[in-house]
């Protein structure tokens, strides 16, 4: 079996990638990055910080991010902490209007194949 290596750490900007949390640790590597390969079909790729508002919006959609599942390691997300989401889960709250806002610096490059650039920008905690 032929191991998959992990994209170049790029963010949106075209800089370096910057951690997105490290408690909770989050990335599909669980490395507090962003960071992506060819085994993350889901793309988590988006650094946002989590509301209240973003959170219910995820588990009415059939992804609860804020209830632990200790069997998992997962304590759960609650606001204000940051989380490498899934881009079309955040494509998808854009659209209805409940978007958290993005950590431009540690979104991935390759959640531009997903969302638009101007529509991060419009969300950034970075510039904002």
């Amino acid at each position: 079996m032929q191991a998959h290596e992990i994209e170049a750490s790029v963010n949106v900007l075209g800089e370096e990638l910057k951690p997105c949390s490290l408690d909770p640790v989050t990335g599909f590597f669980r490395n507090g990055f962003c960071d992506t390969s060819d085994q993350d079909h889901g793309s988590h790729t988006l650094c946002a910080v989590m509301t209240a508002e973003f959170l219910e919006f995820s588990k009415s959609c059939g992804n609860d991010l804020s209830t632990p599942r200790p069997e998992f390691g997962f304590s759960g997300l609650k606001p204000g902490d940051q989380w490498c989401l899934c881009a079309a889960r955040w494509g998808e709250a854009f659209e209805a209007g409940k978007a958290p806002k993005v950590r431009l610096s540690s979104t991935h490059l390759k959640a531009l194949d997903v969302v638009r650039l101007e529509d991060l920008r419009s969300q950034s905690a970075d510039l904002n």
